[in-house]
Parts: structure tokens; sequence; C-alpha cells
């Protein structure tokens, strides 16, 4: 009998890492973001972010469940215990990073121009002036096109979704619509009249995914799966499948930053590490 519990014992850290090792990973996703989450025909989502932390949770070893929520409670679904992180992407702000732990970017989000097959590329705003642009109303875009509008001599046109927007550009309705990247180039494999076009580089902001600020171990577990991702060439295939454009040597699906987190922001951990991907 004493044998039998010593052997317990023994047992018992190996155990409970395994059960810790098996415990799903819980995390959400906006539902109706595509192409990054969006409804499967027979139930469920798809999509880019579905399919990254999906294979996130595999490179762990631990089972994932993925919840598919209003954006406006996720983060508070995350403050509450609901979830571990987000795979929703979240753009990394000063403000949020006081607030929450993240990953480093896995994209790069900007600000970018649709255009009609056929019409002359933009190669600065200067090319917009006196034209009509397309947005999504009250959106961050229609923000921006509105805030500068005067500043670049071109009008604005709100529609009540980004499709409308990309069918006003197709329709020759307006010259361009403004929307973001990943949303530009997925409607253009969906619609071959439009060609996704010049990017507001001042935009650009990382695209990553939050935890509690008392959860800086599981992000560093989750940044470490997401680097090896990066280094065997899953996460630049998984954007080239979704949103129909090769990313670059320099593009966030290829980049292994330092540190964990993004540089230069609240959260960010220097310590200097290469990801184990055996």
């Amino acid at each position: 009998m004493r044998s039998f519990t010593f052997a317990l014992l023994l047992a018992a850290p190996f155990l409970a890492g395994t059960a810790q090792a098996q415990q799903p990973l819980r995390t959400a996703v906006d539902g109706t973001f595509a192409p990054h989450a969006f409804p499967k025909l027979d139930g469920g989502v798809q999509g880019f972010n579905v399919d990254l932390f999906t294979a996130v949770a595999k490179k762990m070893g631990r089972p994932i469940t993925i919840d598919s929520a209003s954006f406006s409670g996720l983060v508070p679904a995350l403050n509450a215990g609901r979830y571990d992180f987000l795979a929703a992407p979240v753009t990394v702000t000063p403000e949020r990073a006081e607030n929450l732990l993240f990953t480093e970017g896995y994209l790069y989000t900007e600000y970018q121009f649709g255009i009609r097959k056929g019409t002359a590329p933009i190669t600065s705003l200067d090319d917009v002036r006196g034209k009509a642009i397309a947005v999504n109303k009250g959106s961050a875009y229609d923000a921006w096109a509105q805030a500068n509008a005067a500043k670049y001599g071109f009008t604005v046109q709100t529609f009540d979704s980004q499709p409308d927007a990309v069918q006003a550009v197709i329709a020759g309705r307006v010259f361009a619509t403004l929307g973001g990247n990943t949303t530009i180039r997925y409607a253009a494999t969906r619609a071959p009249l439009l060609v996704p076009d010049f990017t507001i580089k001042e935009t650009r902001a990382h695209w990553a995914a939050p935890f509690r600020k008392d959860n800086a171990e599981l992000r560093k577990s989750v940044e470490n799966a997401l680097e090896c991702l990066k280094k065997d060439g899953t996460v630049a295939a998984l954007s080239e499948k979704w949103f129909g454009v090769k990313p670059g040597p320099e593009d966030a699906e290829n980049v292994v930053f330092p540190g964990y987190g993004v540089p230069g922001l609240p959260g960010y951990d220097p310590t200097e590490h290469t990801p184990d991907c055996g």
C-alpha cells in the first residue's frame, strides 16, 4: 500500500502536467468578420484566424474551443475569465496595451484602397483629389475619410456594408473604396474586377492576440507557437490562402519579432529567446 501511494505521489506531477496539457484553450472570434472568421454552411466558423489558432493549439499540443461572438463583448469576456485569450484580430494600440498583454503581430493591418480593374494605380494620396471614395458607414475607414476629405480633396460616399462599397467601385459609381487591407484583398478574390491598390502606410499596426495582464506565461507559450508557425511558413501560407496575396519577407506573417509582444508598446517583454519548435 505504501509503495502504491508513493508511486502515485511520484506520478502526481506528471499526471497533473498531462491533464494541464490536455485542457482546451478557450478563445473566441467575431464570427461576422470575413475572411478572418465567418459562418460555414454546415455550421461553425471558418477563416484565417480560425485556421491560425487551430494550428497554434496543435503546435502547443492542446485542444481548442473557438466561440463566435460579437466583437464588442470579446474583451469584457476575456477579462471576466471566460476566455484564455482572443483569436479575433485585435489592433494593438497603446491604450489597449496598457490594459492587456499581446503577442507579437501575426498580420499588419493598414488602410488600403481598392480600385476597378483597368484604372490607373494610385501612387499617392494626391491621386484621389477630385475623386469619390466609397466606405462602409460607421467604420474606422469612414472616420478617416471624413477627417481627411478636405485635406486631400476627395468626396466620401457611405454604404451600409463593405460589399456594397465594392459594388459601387465595380459599377463605376465611385473611383475607389477604402477598407482594411485584408478585407480589400479578400474582396478581390471574390470580385475579379476589384484590384487591391495603394496602402496608407502611416495607418499600419499589428494585429495580435490579447491576454489578461496576469497571464504572461500563456502569452509566451502562444507566441512561441506563433513564431514556429512563422518559421515553417504556415502563417504565410494561410495568409495567401485567405487573402489571395503572398506575403513578402518583411510582412508580419514572416517576421519573428524580438522579445514577447509588440516592440515599443506597453506590456512588451524584451527577453531574448529562440522559439522551441520541437
